[in-house]
């Protein structure tokens, strides 16, 4: 099944995009929820290009490697991945308001749909709210 989540964001298309596809940007801003955070990242933005992050509990707890290969990069525009046996692509226009920035991906089956979606949108508003406050 796909998920799809989406968000605008009120700023640039540059500062949008370098905003995600950098890595000192990205451990700002991917978590789902404040006890969570990234403590390293890496990109390779090209196709065939490798990127991941470590995402791990405050606590120390529990923490596990997001990893994959960029299948396409449209500058401003696309960035299409895969990871694992699964892909996903994040599609970025402009329009009045700033970037609507749309991610689709094809669930996994350990966690729920709903579970998912949420999880992906909380990571989603974050990195709206990181982009525009920065602005």
């Amino acid at each position: 099944m796909q998920i799809i989540v989406e968000t605008n964001v009120r700023a640039p298309i540059e500062k949008v995009w370098q905003a995600y596809t950098t890595p000192s940007d990205i451990v700002q801003w991917n978590a789902a929820s404040d006890d969570w955070h990234t403590t390293e990242a890496s990109v390779d933005l090209r196709v065939d290009g490798a990127f991941s992050s470590r995402m791990e509990a405050k606590d120390g707890s529990f923490g596990f490697d997001f990893a994959g290969t960029y299948t396409a990069i449209v500058p401003h525009r696309l960035i299409e991945y895969s990871f694992g046996d699964r892909a996903a692509k994040v599609e970025f226009s402009e329009n009045s308001e700033g970037v609507h920035v749309k991610v689709s991906f094809v669930a996994e089956s350990s966690h729920s749909n709903d579970e998912q979606q949420a999880g992906w949108q909380a990571i989603l508003d974050n990195f709206a709210r990181y982009v525009e406050g920065r602005n």
